[in-house]
């Protein structure tokens, strides 16, 4: 992949104004690019619909070329078309100019160890927001059959000499990563595999989904346990991915901060229910209709909240950072407890910069405590508010930290340059283009 341009690495943004228009949000980062995986399942052509333009679908792409995958990618319609006729190994060198990029390369090794018996693994790279260990990966790997090899510098070799076969997995966590493996390495494995303690939001629902169209059986029940039946052969699929529910919140969030009105195109309820609930509580609006969701600030001062991040259906852990810099702007004391990830709130420093008053603490400041109790994280947020912001020099530490960063500055009083904006491209289609169109004051 090319290497970021730093004149196009920085946005000089003036806030203080309401941002107000309609954008278009499509398919959720969290889907699009394990679905292009699960292409590499089958020996024919998968059709992916309602595909943004960020840069893990362009990672993804350029892995599967790798492998000798032909992948035809249109932007404008947002169509990604995938032919898995031919599979090669790719070169160890070419793998490791990705290495670092994004952690779905990972999720290679089911379908790599079905179409050729061996898969190579890059150094994993993405967001510094805690620990998000291989290991449930690899654990998961071992016990449907494959050896992992962890010798090599630059990466993992996997084999699978006898093939994958089912078997019993249970998950401390319910790991989205690691949930997902299971199922792309399961579904052609011999035999019955068994996954409890699984992950099941609705972007793995979307994933089983597609893997059902190409002729996995899959069941789940309602105690988070996945029941898979190896399938011996699958086939190309066409699915069009859900919207993604973390780029609707942002906006949303956007909105409620800078006292602004946006209709968020392609947004729908039943996976933003739990987001929709708390938006309400602080005091913001929505109107839901079959094109989308309008969000906005009615007036007057927002409410302070209690929240705690959690596996679906709770709180998701990616819906709190926006919402962290709305309550800035709050009457009043509000507390979030992170549960997902042990280092989430290292983005807060900046918005104490810029005037916030946010008390990070080590205790579990919720209704029950968390894993990382008694652990030194500072995993609990209280936020007292309303507290103008200021602008100021911005470096994004993450993704979903970045695009919080972005909604402090168009909050805050007079300018701000932000810095690393390249990385809120991982997951966040046309990003500037929406912002021109809801009239936020960039370039």
């Amino acid at each position: 992949m090319a290497t970021v341009d730093p004149r196009n690495d920085v946005l000089h943004v003036v806030g203080g104004e309401p941002l107000h228009g309609s954008i278009h949000v499509r398919g959720a980062k969290n889907l699009v690019s394990k679905a292009m995986v699960a292409a590499l399942l089958a020996p024919g052509v998968s059709v992916l619909k309602n595909v943004p333009q960020i840069r893990d679908v362009q990672v993804v792409s350029d892995l599967l070329r790798l492998h000798g995958v032909a992948v035809d990618v249109d932007e404008v319609a947002g169509v990604v078309t995938i032919d898995a006729q031919r599979v090669q190994l790719a070169d160890v060198a070419d793998v490791d100019t990705l290495s670092g990029s994004s952690r779905i390369p990972i999720l290679f090794s089911g379908p790599l160890l079905h179409r050729l018996g061996e898969a190579f693994i890059p150094a994993l790279g993405g967001c510094n927001i805690g620990g998000r260990p291989i290991d449930f990966h690899l654990d998961t790997l071992r016990k449907l059959g494959a050896k992992v090899d962890k010798e090599h510098e630059d990466g993992i070799h996997i084999t699978a000499p006898d093939g994958l076969h089912g078997a019993k997995i249970h998950l401390p966590y319910p790991s989205v990563g690691a949930t997902e493996q299971t199922l792309l390495a399961a579904v052609q494995a011999e035999g019955k595999t068994e996954l409890s303690g699984a992950a099941t939001e609705p972007e793995i629902m979307d994933l089983v989904a597609v893997l059902q169209k190409m002729g996995a059986i899959i069941s789940v029940d309602v105690d988070r346990t996945f029941r898979i039946e190896g399938v011996k052969e699958l086939k190309g699929y066409v699915h069009t991915s859900l919207t993604d529910r973390i780029e609707a919140a942002s906006w949303a969030s956007a909105a409620l901060a800078t006292h602004g009105d946006i209709f968020v195109q392609g947004a729908t309820q039943p996976e933003m229910m739990t987001f929709l609930n708390v938006f309400r509580k602080i005091g913001g609006q929505f109107d839901i209709t079959d094109e989308g969701i309008r969000f906005w600030h009615p007036g007057g001062d927002l409410k302070p909240v209690a929240i705690e991040t959690d596996v679906h259906p709770g709180f998701m852990t990616d819906w709190q950072q926006p919402l962290v810099v709305a309550l800035t702007q709050a009457k009043g004391l509000s507390i979030v407890h992170e549960t997902v990830y042990e280092n989430r709130f290292g983005f807060t420093k900046p918005l104490v910069q810029m005037g916030g008053t946010i008390q990070l603490y080590r205790e579990c400041l919720g209704s029950l405590p968390c894993r990382f109790q008694q652990h030194n994280y500072k995993h609990s947020a209280v936020i007292l508010g309303p507290t103008p912001l200021e602008g100021r020099d911005i470096d994004v530490p993450d993704l979903r930290g970045g695009f919080s960063h972005l909604i402090a500055a168009l909050t805050a009083s007079g300018p701000s340059t932000v810095h690393g904006i390249s990385l809120i491209d991982r997951g966040y289609e046309d990003f500037r283009d929406k912002l021109t169109a809801l009239n936020a004051r960039v370039d």
